[in-house]
């Protein structure tokens, strides 16, 4: 069965290249576009989608507040946003609202797919250096306003070891540094963070930099 899609871009051109590149993998259906953020939450509403490539500049409402939108669905779909710069501060705020990952535009189109179908089998969606530079612009930027506070109430619930985890992600380590730090298997890691993202309500690595550094745990 083919996941549904949804593109979500201002530009026609950027649309129709994005249907017909995906159109050539008979496991991705585009199943609806839209050309603003509003549109793409109505659309989402009506008809619910496994996954929308949102852009994030766009009128009526940006890609920033319509993820918010949709992941505060009762279907929320996994979403990537699509950007023209690697580590702007619009990818920021986007991931701390719950956006899974993000693709630049003139990413090649065969890491395009990959990436997608990395999400919707709930793989990361960010390499660790591009984690790590978007959390130095956290630190750097003294946080980002987002879901953080009500997820920041439930560290408490996370284990010393899971907790040493988090922390680890906060400095933006991939799993075989916190494996090789905590001297754990890189399975064991994966599951640890597996844990911490359902404990925290978190989707991404950068969610928990945000958290953690906003409790000053990290």
């Amino acid at each position: 069965m083919s996941a549904h899609i949804m593109i979500v871009d201002d530009d026609p051109l950027v649309r129709s290249g994005l249907r017909l590149l995906l159109g050539g993998d008979p496991e991705l259906d585009v199943a609806a576009e839209a050309s603003n953020g509003q549109e793409a939450v109505d659309r989402h509403r009506a008809e619910p989608v496994d996954m929308v490539l949102m852009d994030l500049r766009m009128p009526v409402m940006d890609g920033i507040a319509a993820t918010a939108s949709l992941k505060a669905t009762e279907r929320p779909p996994s979403v990537i946003v699509l950007t023209t710069f690697d580590a702007d501060d619009y990818v920021v705020r986007a991931l701390a609202v719950g956006a899974d990952g993000f693709l630049l535009k003139d990413t090649a189109p065969q890491d395009i797919v990959a990436a997608i179908k990395n999400v919707l089998r709930g793989e990361p969606a960010l390499s660790p250096s591009v984690t790590a530079a978007l959390i130095k612009q956290v630190v750097h930027n003294g946080g980002v306003a987002g879901r953080s506070s009500p997820e920041r109430a439930s560290l408490g619930s996370l284990t010393e070891r899971e907790r040493e985890v988090a922390v680890c992600l906060a400095k933006g380590a991939s799993n075989a540094e916190i494996a090789e730090q905590l001297y754990m298997s890189v399975a064991t890691v994966k599951a640890h963070i597996s844990h911490i993202f359902g404990k925290l309500g978190t989707s991404n690595r950068v969610q928990v930099a945000i958290i953690m550094h906003d409790a000053d745990l990290a």
